[in-house]
């Protein structure tokens, strides 16, 4: 998490500048390039990589062999995704409905088989319990990826130019990975081994298929937007469905904990302890999430604002239907899913279904109701997987109507938010018109202010948590 965060504070000036340095049409052109980027990188390696998280520490005699795999999967479909666009360059102006991108379609298959191939970076250092390396990894691939980014936007200032820069990010960190994998794994590419590579597979394959249609499923509104109201449009939908600082951050460093964790209860058979992991984890990603929805729902009008300029006003209705999922987010999927081998069957079925009905409803919604339509679709049928999926899992682990207990802190929490929301709200009645960021701010620190306190007063802060915000301030302190 420290990692990621100090990445997206790294990170943060490139859409700032973006905004500022394009066109909205040539904005929503970079945005429709790299999305499809972002979902082939994502679709197309069927989350094999992930297998590392479960075999890595399970089975040590096999560490070479797994990694091997791995990187010679992810190679193959990159390889095939580059070749097709190589071949039919047309393919990007058919999926966006628009002539012009075919002049980029070799390029982003170059892309495309680079990023699929250096993405196992940010995983293996993770499975092989080298979390401090891990952290040191990650930040020095988003430095240098925002120092490129960031170099090639102040200099050139044009679309190509940026994909020439995600092209140069790609080859280091792909250079970066082979030096890795050799010196942890040595020779890793002679350990090929075709029982391993079946059973990774047969673990693999069935999450990857789920986790295929999870990214369908969530990149899916953004290729119904992008083909009906073109780039200047969709400019206006990315910046509202933006990924609010920190939450997506949050997620992956929780699931990344959290899965090789419950993956070892659930082989000791420790049921009733993985309640309770995921009744704390709950806990704490409500303590972030709640607070953030509710102040952004008050204020996204300043947030856009200062970030995106006064010509992405009309994103803020999007931003604001799209913030409603932040509560839904606490509520764990991939972390069980990934414990719970014979779980998959039911995960595949439940994603097929709600792929089905989503782009059924994408089709009626977006063509009727534009941005609001397709951004509703979206976070209603997200918020029914993620309640199905509780459902499920509180059925198999014999979870009873007393265990409710577990998430009373979850109540205070939302409580506490809608209480400092409220007086954030009326403090900003009183706040004179200003620039957004000095709104912002006053309006902020009062809201902190007031949640810290009701949060305390509540008691949801435990004596141990004290006790070790006390020795880690101690710490540093001493340092």
């Amino acid at each position: 998490m420290l990692a990621k965060t100090i990445s997206f504070i790294l990170g943060l000036a490139l859409p700032l500048i973006l905004v500022r340095k394009l066109t909205q049409a040539d904005f929503g052109v970079y945005k429709q390039l790299f999305l499809i980027v972002n979902t082939a990188s994502n679709l197309l390696p069927l989350s094999f990589g992930m297998s590392a998280f479960y075999f890595l520490p399970r089975e040590p005699e096999h560490r070479a062999g797994t990694v091997y795999h791995i990187v010679l999967f992810n190679l193959t479909v990159g390889t095939l995704a580059c070749a097709a666009l190589w071949q039919w360059p047309q393919l990007l102006g058919l999926i966006f409905h628009q002539a012009g991108l075919a002049e980029y379609a070799r390029m982003i298959g170059t892309l495309i088989l680079l990023w699929i191939f250096s993405s196992f970076l940010e995983i293996v250092p993770i499975a092989n319990q080298e979390v401090k390396f891990a952290t040191g990894a990650i930040i020095m691939v988003q430095t240098s990826r925002m120092a490129l980014f960031l170099g090639a936007t102040l200099i050139f200032g044009t679309v190509r130019s940026l994909v020439w820069a995600g092209l140069a990010q790609a080859l280091l960190q792909s250079a970066f990975l082979l030096w890795y994998l050799r010196s942890r794994f040595g020779h890793f590419w002679r350990h090929f081994d075709r029982a391993m590579l079946r059973r990774q597979l047969a673990y693999a394959i069935p999450l990857g298929f789920a986790g295929l249609l999870w990214i369908l499923q969530t990149d899916l509104h953004n290729y119904f937007v992008a083909n009906r109201f073109g780039p200047a449009v969709f400019a206006l939908y990315a910046v509202g469905t933006v990924q609010i600082p920190l939450m997506g951050l949050l997620q992956e460093a929780t699931n990344a904990v959290l899965i090789p964790h419950i993956s070892l209860l659930q082989q000791r058979g420790e049921t009733r302890e993985i309640v309770y992991v995921a009744a704390r984890a709950m806990r704490k990603l409500a303590a972030v999430y709640f607070p953030v929805c509710v102040f952004l729902l008050i204020f996204g009008r300043e947030f856009i604002t200062f970030l995106f300029t006064k010509r992405y006003l009309d994103s803020v209705p999007v931003f604001k239907v799209n913030l409603l999922l932040l509560p839904f987010m606490t509520v764990l999927q991939d972390s069980l899913f990934r414990a719970y081998v014979g779980q998959h069957a039911f995960l595949v079925r439940l994603r097929i279904c709600i792929f089905t009905v989503l782009a059924a409803l994408l089709w009626f919604c977006t063509a009727r109701f534009g941005m609001i339509g397709a951004i509703s679709v979206v976070v209603g049928m997200n918020a029914l997987e993620r309640i199905i999926t509780a459902v499920r899992f509180g059925r198999l682990f014999g979870v009873r109507r007393g265990d409710i207990v577990l998430l009373k802190d979850v109540g205070k929490l939302a409580l506490s938010a809608l209480l400092a929301g409220a007086v954030a709200w009326g403090v900003r009645m009183w706040v004179p018109a200003v620039k957004p960021v000095v709104i912002l701010l006053v309006c902020g620190a009062c809201f902190s202010l007031i949640y810290a306190v009701v949060v305390l007063l509540a008691g949801v802060v435990t004596a141990q948590e004290k006790q070790m915000v006390f020795e880690r301030l101690a710490r540093l302190r001493a340092g």
